[in-house]
């Protein structure tokens, strides 16, 4: 029986899975992906096919998945009534943060759980939830090698005064600092770029934009990192669906000395109440928004573009040159509107986009002949973490 590996990416309500063969000379092939979400609220197991034919669909009481372990010992039950589709050899998961330490994946033992410990107060959306599900499967399978694949390892090789913040040394010296996120999105597209824009392109400098609930950008020069909009947290940067982006340090002064909010309610504006959400008021979706005919949600569209059309500046500076835009993620991939806009306000840099190609999805988005071009690329964190997880287990 083929071992597959186990890729497991949890949130604090739900925890998406996929499942790959990890061929000895070609990338890890895909069997199939699923997720349960509305763990402790309405639990609901959905997976599919790598073809996406569907293979499973249950709703749970809420009783019975009122945590992460409940989730992973239903997903573990569930590759065991797959019966011939392979043997789970190892499990991969997605670590939003690997701190100053961890530059690369890791096998995940007790000593390197309490170090991530240590850096959920950098990451708490997230980091959580990450712990959470490797704890799970350390319960339920404890006799397999799990490995921690981190979404801040790939801005590692960025030179030291892109990761500094013009604080006092003892702040610097315990961390606090520029980590960057969306690293194992960023480090997939510069693995593929040869193969989709050709060698020149990803030999070059090229900004990638990883547009999606969460949004940043990242510099990549001879396909390493060199600069990125997200710092110590990820809220930084761009405006994102409910994540406020970029914020003058005074306005949380102002909100705690003015307004007499607590920490944990700064923490929720900015985390869950603020970015499309908060300066439309109507939702934190990018279609719903384009849809609308309200003022305010055109605002926050016309606000989400400037931004990544400002920060694509100042990337631009990093890398001191400019030879291609790649978009990626949830609006990335499918709002062929804000590509449009933001090539155009970004015409200044030789982009001149090809409305038929960017309606069409690319790969190439402008006219062929220029002197820099804009890409669509899917990205495939997934596979990544899939990557890694073969090469170290």
């Amino acid at each position: 029986m083929t071992d597959v590996i186990l890729v497991v990416n949890a949130g604090s309500s739900s925890l998406k899975f996929s499942v790959y063969a990890p061929a000895e000379e070609a990338d890890p092939a895909l069997l199939f992906k699923g997720q349960i979400e509305g763990i402790g609220t309405r639990p609901h197991l959905v997976a599919r096919d790598a073809d996406g034919s569907p293979l499973v669909e249950r709703v749970f009481d809420p009783k019975q998945v009122q945590g992460h372990d409940d989730a992973i010992k239903i997903v573990a039950d569930w590759l065991r009534g797959m019966g011939g589709r392979g043997r789970l050899s190892a499990v991969g998961h997605r670590v939003v943060h690997g701190g100053a330490e961890f530059a690369k994946s890791v096998v995940i033992d007790g000593a390197v759980l309490g170090k991530l410990d240590t850096l959920v107060r950098l990451a708490p959306l997230h980091q959580p939830a990450n712990l959470a599900a490797i704890r799970a499967v350390r319960r339920a399978l404890p006799e397999l090698p799990q490995v921690a694949c981190f979404d801040t390892a790939f801005h590692h090789t960025q030179p030291q005064v892109a990761g500094a913040f013009a604080l006092p040394r003892r702040l610097t010296d315990e961390g606090v600092r520029r980590y960057g996120f969306h690293g194992l999105s960023y480090e997939y597209i510069a693995s593929v770029l040869a193969e989709v824009a050709g060698a020149t392109v990803a030999e070059g400098r090229v900004v990638v934009a990883h547009l999606g609930s969460g949004a940043s950008m990242c510099a990549i020069k001879q396909r390493k990192s060199v600069a990125t909009t997200m710092a110590f947290t990820a809220l930084d940067g761009l405006v994102m669906s409910r994540r406020c982006g970029g914020l003058d340090p005074g306005v949380v002064l102002y909100l705690i000395e003015q307004k007499g909010m607590t920490a944990g309610a700064v923490s929720d504006l900015l985390y869950q109440s603020s970015g499309l959400l908060g300066v439309s008021g109507i939702s934190d979706d990018m279609k719903t928004l384009l849809a609308s005919d309200k003022p305010h949600a055109a605002e926050a569209v016309d606000l989400f573009v400037y931004r990544i059309c400002r920060e694509l500046g100042s990337l631009v500076a990093a890398l001191g040159g400019f030879d291609a835009l790649v978009f990626t993620a949830g609006i990335g991939e499918h709002a062929p509107e804000i590509r449009r806009r933001v090539c155009e306000k970004s015409a200044w840099l030789g982009l001149d986009i090809d409305d038929a190609a960017n309606a069409a999805g690319g790969p190439l988005l402008t006219k062929a002949g220029g002197t820099t071009s804009a890409w669509m690329i899917p990205t495939d964190e997934d596979l990544m973490i899939a990557r890694h997880t073969r090469s170290i287990v």
